[in-house]
């Protein structure tokens, strides 16, 4: 093992993944598996078709504890957390003084507090970022010992359900505490694949014997970080630190659906966050800039990277995200342009090693989405 490799932090599952034959990559100064022995294609497909296990416990989990913890955390996002009722999830953005993202994270409303998931790569720095802020008026609890599961897929409610038939109750972006199968764990009814789908909290000391009763279900395979940026990708959904960072705005980056109508100008509980000015000003106005979808009409994939030329070949953008599609069989990227190259349907290129790829703005997701609503 090399000096590098040992620095490595290592999810409750490592072990696990390495029995499963996973190649193992660094990935937020973890150790986490790309992919397993039948691949990514094959790892992508199934997600889509059936249920794909996939360890996420690199992610930050965060409790907010304290009768003041909901609007606390309204002075850091622009999202509203005050109407969030018990067992609900809203996705939120964290803000800097410039409007820019400094990650995006999860809230659900438990009974004992506000249950915050973070990117593993912002982690530390958003435990801080609550504990100077929020300090003062809750309780931050970082919970170092919770592994968190996904379970993704058309088929992860047959699956879950027999471990506990209660979770087929649940509708996309609510949650609630379920025994399964004798394991304590706090599921949502959520995911990163636009797929129907599952995140399990799970106590790190039980994550292993969770995770093999899920892979003994018929449906379920394991899952790795390949196959998950495929599929969160295909369903349009951002990866913080390449399609959003402090450098994108929520307007910029086509958040403005998670700024509920109460905290924009004129609502009951407007601004109060970083950069809510800059936010409020691009609500009204407008960005120059924006993210949209696009998608190739050629084989070859466009990457993180390549520029966005029009017919005339002035450049009008970047492409932050892009692969070969699995599921729609065509290249897919996320990217952003100006203003006046942001219409669905207009034609751009992408170049890619000096040839220009033919793009067509499109609208996101790029394959349906398959969420639970009820």
């Amino acid at each position: 093992m090399s000096a590098d490799t040992a620095a490595l932090l290592k999810t409750p599952l490592h072990a696990l993944h390495l029995e499963l034959g996973a190649k193992m990559v660094p990935f937020a100064g973890y150790d986490m598996p790309v992919q397993y022995p039948t691949g990514v294609m094959t790892e992508h497909r199934h997600t889509r078709t059936a249920a794909g296990l996939f360890d996420v416990s690199h992610m930050g989990q965060v409790l907010l504890v304290g009768d003041d913890a909901a609007a606390a955390l309204e002075t850091l996002v622009p999202v509203d957390i005050v109407g969030l009722e018990l067992f609900k999830q809203r996705y939120a953005l964290f803000t800097d003084d410039n409007g820019g993202i400094l990650d995006d994270l999860m809230v659900a409303r438990r009974t004992d507090g506000l249950f915050v998931v973070v990117n593993a790569g912002c982690r530390d720095q958003d435990i801080a970022h609550m504990q100077k802020h929020l300090g003062g008026r809750c309780e931050v609890r970082p919970l170092p010992d919770q592994a968190l599961l996904a379970l993704q897929g058309p088929q992860a409610v047959t699956a879950l359900s027999r471990l506990n038939p209660d979770v087929a109750k649940l509708v996309f972006m609510t949650g609630g505490f379920f025994d399964l199968d004798g394991i304590p764990t706090f599921v949502t009814r959520s995911g990163y694949t636009g797929e129907d789908g599952y995140e399990i909290s799970v106590a790190a000391d039980r994550s292993v014997e969770l995770a093999r009763k899920l892979l003994a279900q018929p449906e379920v395979k394991p899952i790795g970080l390949g196959a998950r940026d495929s599929l969160r990708l295909e369903a349009g959904l951002c990866l913080y630190g390449h399609d959003i960072d402090t450098t994108t705005t929520p307007v910029e980056a086509s958040l403005t659906w998670a700024i509920q109508k109460v905290r924009r100008a004129g609502g009951e509980r407007a601004g109060g966050y970083p950069g809510a000015a800059v936010v409020d000003r691009q609500l009204a106005e407008g960005a120059s800039r924006k993210r949209v979808g696009l998608v190739g009409s050629e084989r070859m994939p466009v990457r993180e990277g390549a520029k966005l030329v029009n017919e005339a070949g002035e450049e009008v953008g970047v492409v932050t995200s892009g692969t070969l599609g699995p599921t729609v069989n065509k290249p897919v990227a996320l990217a952003y342009v100006t203003k006046a190259h942001a219409a669905l349907g207009t034609q751009l290129f992408a170049l890619v090693r000096d040839k220009r790829t033919p793009m067509t703005v499109a609208s996101t997701p790029f394959t349906p989405n398959g969420y639970f609503r009820g």
